[in-house]
Order: structure tokens, then sequence, then C-alpha cells
């Protein structure tokens, strides 16, 4: 009869203590390492007593012996534990066909649907799902100077460093076929769960890996039933999910493993609490080697990527391409289109056309992420447009990655930086945002980072705080917001930054508004004014603008300041003031400031855009200059020898003519129009005319232009006054699109400041007084 148990000969023990040593363990780990809840069977094999067959035979192949050579008087028959003995190509394959039918059901119920935000139904994955592309080189682990990063586009901010045009993407199926221990990193919401899923879908349809089995683990369970059963065992949970799917047989998971005949999914590492994280890693890491002939893939947020699992190749979910954009909304709104797919179409190419224009460049730079790209489908669904009011979007979108996302997915993260609320946690990154957005900050060192941290946690007490203490508190803060929110992130060793730039600028136009006194919400305002010409600042305003109950004050302190920006010059005074002037001939009387702006853009002083907000509305006479103004500015050519260009001025005359109302200028055009040679006329006669009379003929077409209509003045401006002028037009601009931003004005505050828009300083004095 065989012996139920086993104990090392003397020889064995020496040998197995020397293989002990060299692993470095306890007796602890070695049970643990066994599966075993007690390390006295460990203690007893060292001992040379007798140890039940299995836990030898355990033991010896963790330490990497040979059973047979470690045993005293091993038995020559060994019927139960023959060595084992792979099974047949033919025979496996028919295992993994069998198992994968009674497996079907399971998977698919367990992965083949998604549960989107705030959607009150399920969607199968297949209907939404695309493939995301995979960076093999890590952002975060890249060595950078602050001074490399300063100078980066406000528009490529948030892809630096995730997806540049010259980082090597591969689809992420390529990537779990190119390595075969793989963990994914990534942000909240790029997708990494439901990369996870489709791959256990496409392993269970025969699609992907066909010949193997897919097991698809949420962590986080394995960890809370582990808890329980005092015990972390993967090979023991994946027998109960066997169990569930009535394969009773324990041998079958044995031989899969042994044949590496699995596709293992290890689904969210960073959601597992700190307390169970050692033991789940280990688990991982004794279960990957043991069965390292299979496919392993696993999931973890990039903050979190510390948590290191040897011998797997770390790589990064890239950000969605305009490609994948597109590719993801036609889905999405056939997918919840009511009516018909050929609707849902329509509706997708809607959505890409309005979210490619100008204006909605910031919800672009949100919408490469699944989560976030979801959240502007589901918005634009609702209203067929984009929230005129960013400001809602954004709110919506760090409720999202400050709590919402987890709750609706029942993910329990560690109690850290003070168990703050979350009020408490938009205080704070507003603070940092402020802080690092008034410095001209984007990127910042971690060590910046952590004061602004700590200032904020020993603001929060009276007693006094140990400085290590502190410090350990401001760490502990910084990788909790990096890792459980995503809102700050590593962008290389020790550089930090906030994930989207939005977030940012909306935390930062959130502390302006959220100021907790009058003296101070009055000199935050201030502050924010005294940025009016930095385009840096520019949404700032317009995002404060909004979220005040009344943006009154704002916007008067911006007409204040625009107004000083060009009041002690002399000079630009005067150009005003001829614009000013210039718009008071108008009979139809439009709008007075969108005349201003109409005669000033005319000047072609340089870099005053044609498409200024106030110079919409044009009556006949402002036609008239403008046909004027571009007459002298052909005739300002010297094209005296040139046929077609004296011929090209006649014809431009002659239709002026068919416009002007007033008699004189009509009679005085009308002569200087009979002046130029007939047509008619030979090429000669017109170059001799030309050579004689066209330069005393221009400057008399100029000298009635202006005697009558009072434009084209040579207005000679320096480099700085140029400057000047670009950043007074500017700030207008700006302060227009505030008072159009669905802002807070009260009506006779917003009349006030568009009829003083753009005049010189002697009238807006004179308006005061009146």
């Amino acid at each position: 009869m065989v012996k139920r148990s086993l104990q090392a000969s003397l020889t064995g023990i020496q040998e197995a203590k020397r293989a002990f040593a060299h692993k470095g363990w306890t007796q602890d780990n070695l049970a643990g390492e066994v599966n075993l809840k007690t390390r006295q069977p460990i203690w007893r094999f060292f001992s040379g007593r007798p140890v039940e067959r299995h836990t030898f035979i355990e033991i010896c192949s963790v330490l990497s012996l040979n059973w047979r050579e470690i045993a005293t008087n091993p038995p020559a028959e060994f019927g139960e534990l023959q060595e084992y003995t792979p099974p047949s190509v033919l025979d496996i394959d028919t295992l993994v066909q069998k198992v994968r039918s009674q497996r079907f059901d399971k998977i698919q119920d367990q992965c083949g649907i998604l549960q989107l935000l705030d959607i009150n139904r399920p969607v199968a994955i297949d209907d939404i799902y695309i493939d995301v592309n995979i960076l093999e080189e890590i952002a975060s682990q890249q060595y950078l100077e602050i001074s490399e990063l300063q100078n980066i586009d406000p528009k490529e901010f948030d892809r630096f460093g995730l997806g540049d045009a010259d980082q090597n993407q591969i689809p992420g199926t390529q990537a779990v076929e190119k390595y075969s221990k793989l963990r994914m990193l990534g942000r909240p919401g790029v997708g990494k769960t439901t990369f996870l899923q489709y791959l256990a879908i496409q392993c269970n349809q025969g699609a992907f890996a066909a010949n193997q089995v897919p097991i698809f683990i949420t962590l986080r369970n394995f960890a809370e039933e582990s808890k329980v059963n005092n015990e972390f065992s993967l090979l023991k949970y994946i027998r109960q999910e066997f169990l569930r799917s009535r394969i009773s047989d324990p041998s079958v998971i044995e031989t899969l493993l042994s044949a590496g005949r699995v596709l293992l999914l290890f689904d969210g590492m960073d959601e597992v609490l700190n307390q169970q994280s050692n033991a789940v890693l280990s688990e991982i890491r004794r279960f990957s080697d043991k069965y390292h002939k299979n496919r392993f893939v696993a999931t973890c947020r990039s903050a979190v990527q510390k948590l290191r699992l040897r011998g797997f190749t770390d790589v990064e979910i890239a950000p969605f391409t305009s490609a994948q954009i597109l590719a993801f909304a036609q889905k999405w709104f056939v997918a919840f289109t009511k009516t018909n797919n050929q609707d849902g179409l329509e509706q997708s190419v809607e959505f890409i056309q309005k979210l490619e224009l100008d204006e909605n460049w910031e919800f672009r730079q949100l919408v490469v992420t699944p989560l976030f790209l979801h959240l502007a489908c589901w918005v634009f669904h609702g209203k067929e447009n984009f929230p005129t009011k960013r400001t809602d979007f954004y709110k919506q979108g760090l409720d999202l990655v400050l709590g919402k996302w987890d709750e609706a997915r029942g993910v329990e993260r560690d109690n850290v930086y003070r168990g703050f609320l979350l009020p408490q946690k938009l205080q704070l990154l507003s603070q940092i945002a402020a802080a690092t957005f008034e410095q001209g900050q984007y990127f910042f060192e971690q060590r910046i980072v952590e004061q602004y941290i700590g200032e904020y946690i020993r603001n929060l007490t009276s007693a006094p705080m140990d400085v290590n203490e502190l410090q350990i508190e401001s760490e502990a803060a910084l990788k909790a917001i990096e890792a459980q929110h995503g809102l700050l992130t590593e962008r290389a060793r020790g550089i930090f930054s906030f994930s989207y730039l939005a977030f940012q600028e909306y935390l930062t136009a959130r502390k302006i508004v959220a100021s907790h006194n009058l003296q101070a919400f009055k000199q935050a305002l201030g502050g924010l004014v005294s940025h009016i010409t930095d385009p840096h600042w520019r949404e700032i305003f317009l995002l404060t603008a909004t979220m005040l109950r009344s943006a009154d004050e704002l916007v008067l302190l911006m007409k204040q300041q625009i107004d000083t920006l060009v009041a002690q010059d002399s000079y630009l005074q005067e150009f005003l003031t001829w614009a000013s002037q210039k718009s008071r001939t108008i009979p139809t009387k439009p709008k007075d400031a969108t005349v201003r702006a109409f005669y000033l853009a005319l000047s072609r002083t340089p870099h005053i855009a044609s498409h200024f907000a106030l110079a919409s509305s044009l009556d006949q006479g402002m036609f008239l200059d403008i046909a004027l103004d571009d007459l002298l500015v052909e005739c300002a050519i010297d094209g005296s020898q040139d046929f077609a260009h004296i011929h090209a001025c006649g014809d431009a005359l002659s239709n002026i003519l068919g416009i002007v109302l007033d008699v004189g200028l009509y009679k005085s055009l009308q002569q200087l129009s009979e002046q130029l040679p007939n047509s008619r006329q030979s090429q000669k006669r017109f170059e001799l005319w030309g050579q004689t009379n066209y330069s005393a003929w221009a400057e008399q077409l100029k000298r009635t232009v202006n005697n009558y209509r009072n434009i084209n003045h040579e207005w000679q401006f320096s480099q700085q006054q140029q400057q000047v002028l670009q950043g007074y037009y500017d700030a207008n601009q700006l302060l227009l699109d505030c008072l159009s931003s669905n802002s807070e004005v009260t009506p006779a505050i917003r009349q006030e400041i568009e009829a003083t828009l753009l005049l010189p300083q002697k009238e807006l004095e004179d308006r005061e007084w009146q």
C-alpha cells in the first residue's frame, strides 16, 4: 500500500535548506507559496518529520527540488502521484473546447455587456467597443527638465507623452500576442477593464487565442473573498469559478494550466485595498511563475505602476486618435438612437462636425478617453449640441473622477488624506490649480505640489504639525490624488501636471469664484483682470464669467482695465477719436461700437481681425468706404506702366460711382474717371498717359476720398504701439465673448459696456459727467 505521508532524509533536508536560503524567504513565506494556512507543515518538513505526501511534493516543487531525491525511501510505485504526464495535443484541444463550451454562457454574461454611466440599460460590448492603441514606452518613466516642457502648445498639452505622433503605437490585441505576461497601464476611464472584457469575449468566441480558455478575475472580488477565507489562492478561486459552471473535477483546471491553455485576465490591481495588495500581488507572482506557460494580462492605473509584477511587461493605453473618436461616436449614436441606424449615423456626423469647430477645442482635449467621450456623446445626444456653459461639463467630469466613477462600479478606495469629503478635495485641487496657473506653470516639480498640499493640510488644524509628519501626509495625498482620481499625473520622473488643462483652468476659475469673503473676492477679481492681455488666461475669464452668480463687477473691471491700456498714448487716442468721429457720419446708425470696430479694421492697422465680432452689420456708406479703400490701395501700387492696372482702376471707379449718393463726391469722382484714357486707345497712349499723369491722378483721388469720406489716413504706429493695439483689440474681443457666454450680466451694465467699447478717453470722461 502506498504511504500517505513522506519525510525528508538528512541529506535531503540539507539540500532543501540550501534551496530555501537561496530564496531568501521565511517559513511563513514558503507556507504562503504552498497555500498552507499555517507554517507547521514547513517546520515538520525541515525537521525530518512525516508530512502529507501532496504537501511534501508541493514544497519540493516550489523549492525547485526533485521530491524523490529529498524523501526517505521514496516508494517505487506511486499510483496516485505518478509524475505528471501531459495529455496528447488531441486530448488537450478537446478539453479546451469542452471547457469553453461549458463556460461560454458564464463568460458572455460576465464580460459581454457594459453598463455605461447614466444609461439605464446595458449595451453589448461589440456594439460600442473600439480597440485601443498601446504605447510600449511609459511616459512617466522618462527623465526630463521642466524647461523642456514649458513651451508646449496648450492644444497639445493633454496629449503630451501619451500618443504623440512620433511614438510607436500598436493595437491592444497585438500587444497581448507579443507579450505573454502583460500589464496594461492607463488613466481612469481609458478603457482598461473594457479591453479585458473584450479579450475574454473574443477568446470565448474563438476569434482570439482560440486554443485557450479565458478566465476573467476582478481582483477586488478575489481579495474580498480571500480575506474572508484567510487564504489567497488563485487556484482555489478559479476552481470555485469552474464549479459555478458545473465543472467539478479539480484536475481539469490543473491540466489546462499545466499545458499553458489558459488566458488569465486580472482586472484592477489598483482597486485592491492597501492591506490586501501585498497578499494579492504575491499570489499573482507565485501563480504566474508556477503556470508560466499561460498568457497573462493585468490592468492597473498608471499611478500605481510601482506595484511591480516580476516577469510582466508594462505598456500604456494611448489616448484615442481622431479616427478612434469618430468610430466610437458612430457606434455610440447607433446604439443609443431610438429610431434607426441611419439617424444614429447622421447624429454622429453632426457630433464630429461640431466637435471640430474652433470654439470646441477644449472638448476635443477631454474626449480622448472613452469615459469622457461617452459623457460628451450623452450630453450632445440630449441637446444636439455641446453645452454653452462648459463649466457644467467640467463639473460633471470632476464629479466622475472624484468619486462617482468608482461608486458606479462598486469600487472602495483606501481612505487617505484625512478622509477629505468632496468639497475639501475640490478646495485643495482648486488651490493647487490657481497657485500653479498664476505662476504660469502647466508642469511643476513633485516637491512644489507637495508643498501646496502641505500648506492646505496645515491650515486645516490649529495644532502645530511635525515637519516630517506633514511631509509624509503630503506625499500620501499626492499619490492618492494621482492614483484614485487621475487629476494630477506624473508626466516625467518627478514632474507633475494636471491630467487635463481644462481641469486646471476650471479649478483656477473655481478658486476665484469661491473666495471666502468679499475682500478676498475683490482681490481675486483684481488679480484676474491684471491678466487681461495674456492669451493663456482667456479661458479663465470665460469660465469665471459663467460661474459667477452676477458677472457685473467682473465685466466692469475688465472694461476699466481695457481702457487704461491706451489711455496714456495721445497718438492712439487720436486714432480712436478718428474712428469715433467717422462712426457718427453713418446715417443709418447701427450700433456705434459696431461702426467704430469697422473703421478700426478698415484702417488696416497690423493684425486687426477682419471678423472682429462687432463689425458684423454694414450700411451703404460703409460698403462705399470699403470700395474706396480698396481702390486707394490698388492705386497706391505703382502701375503707371501697366495697361491692365490703369484699366482695372478705371473699371473699379466706374462701379463705385453706382453707389455714391453724395452729389459733390459723385462729381469729383466722375471728373477723375473722365481723366483716364479711353480703353479703345492704343496701349502706347495708355502707357504715355501713365508716365505723365498717373501719379498726380492717384494723389487727387486720395485727396478727394479723404475730403469727402475721411478715410485712408496713413497711421504710423511704432512696434510698441502695434503691440498695445493688438492687446487692446484682443481684450475687447474677450470682453464681448464674456458678455455672450451665458454670463449673468444685468441689461443696464451690458448696454453701457457695448455703448462705450472702443471710445477714446475724452469721450468716456464726457459720458461720466453727463
